[in-house]
């Protein structure tokens, strides 16, 4: 009875154990606005590191201050920020 009720009180705590947390997910795209033609090389975080699902984020976010995504180049995690700082200048993690 003794190791019944301490399987009981270690399995519940492995059910009520935090699920970790999923690591951040960064895309960088290319946009563009229009009237005058202007383009821009942008980071920002998304809620998945999968291109479809950082595609349909980034369109509504740019679209909403007016610029037209043109594509995604790429979506990685934090180990791919840094090199990609100076060249999104100050459209890194604005969008």
């Amino acid at each position: 009875m003794r190791h019944i009720a301490l399987f009981v009180v270690l399995a519940t705590g492995i059910a009520l154990a935090p699920v970790a947390v999923a690591a951040a997910c960064y895309a960088d795209y290319k946009a563009k606005q229009d009237n005058p033609l202007r383009l821009h090389y942008g980071v920002a975080e998304v809620s998945q590191c999968a291109s479809g699902i950082a595609e349909t984020e980034l369109r509504a976010r740019l679209s909403a201050s007016g610029w037209t995504l043109l594509n995604v180049v790429s979506v990685f995690d934090e180990s791919g920020l840094a090199e990609r700082k100076e060249s999104a200048g100050p459209y890194y993690l604005r969008f």
